[in-house]
């Protein structure tokens, strides 16, 4: 397996790299990575302009692959032309871009392949080619987009917008990975509003960066380790927005598997009025499991 990372990551045996997933040998199947999604549209909306694209694989046998996963989180700009139409498109094309350049060549590839760009680099790419896709075939549309790359317990993450991906850590806490790029979240960075009058102001919806745009489109990256006992949850904002962290956090602590831990976050968005389209994703790598 450890054999593999190098090949997936680009890197030569021995060549250091601070963001290479550790890696050890498994008797026997490897670990799985788990996931859960659940998407909803709400009480007060017509119709759903979020998009969600998951992929997992798993590969045992010679030369098996660590566990990997893609999770796509699309939120349609409300107010714009073709919300839905943009943020399906956007997520399409961000897994089309990444199975293409990066996933298809590891599965061929016979040694490090030195030429293969940093992941980064990778999702960053993905991103703009969905901006150019939005922008020349959704004119007028716009959506938010976050995604994730995840290998074993390391997720590489691009961000644009106003959905988010946070850490649950085994603690129970929430830890907000992404950062807003909503004008209300720029007015606090400034000063000029408390985080309190950001929560009620009648603008906080508006962005200041969403794909579709056209241009050069700015992409914020992370990179982040999920700890043993900790989660990775992406959401858009009718579910942030309107359910608490400390309740989020709670039910994805107190729930059996991802998949009902999404299914009771959307439930409780609705309990709490469901004023906007609901999305979650929650992934749990097997280092959740202490193996």
């Amino acid at each position: 397996m450890m054999q593999f990372l190098y090949k997936l990551l680009g890197l030569k045996k021995g060549e250091p790299d601070a963001e290479l997933p550790a890696a050890k040998e498994v008797d026997g199947p490897l670990p799985r990575l788990k996931a859960g999604w659940a998407t909803d549209v709400g009480i007060v909306r017509s119709h759903n302009e979020d998009a969600v694209l998951v992929i997992t694989a798993s590969h045992d046998g010679d030369g098996a692959m660590p566990p990997l996963g893609l999770f796509v989180l699309a939120d349609g700009m409300g107010g714009h032309q073709s919300g839905e139409v943009a943020s399906s498109l956007a997520a399409r094309a961000v897994a089309h871009q990444i199975t293409r350049d990066f996933y298809l060549p590891a599965l061929i590839s016979q040694g490090p392949d030195t030429s293969r760009p940093d992941l980064k680099d990778v999702l960053v790419e993905a991103v703009r080619a969905a901006n150019d896709s939005v922008a020349d075939r959704v004119p007028g549309g716009g959506t938010t987009l976050t995604c994730a790359l995840v290998l074993e317990s390391r997720a590489y993450i691009a961000h644009v917008g106003d959905s988010r991906a946070y850490i649950v850590t085994a603690e129970g806490e929430l830890d907000q990975i992404t950062h807003d790029h909503s004008l209300v979240d720029r007015l606090v960075e400034l000063g000029q509003l408390t985080r309190d009058e950001a929560a009620v102001h009648p603008q906080k919806n508006v962005l200041y960066r969403a794909v579709g745009q056209g241009g050069e489109l700015e992409v914020d990256t992370y990179t982040r380790t999920i700890g043993v006992g900790a989660r990775l949850l992406l959401c858009s904002d009718g579910l942030w927005g309107i359910v608490a962290e400390a309740k989020m956090a709670e039910i994805v602590m107190n729930s059996p598997s991802p998949q009902v831990a999404c299914e009771r976050l959307v439930v409780a968005a609705n309990a709490a009025g469901g004023r906007d389209n609901i999305t979650a994703i929650l992934v749990e790598p097997p280092a959740s499991s202490g193996r």
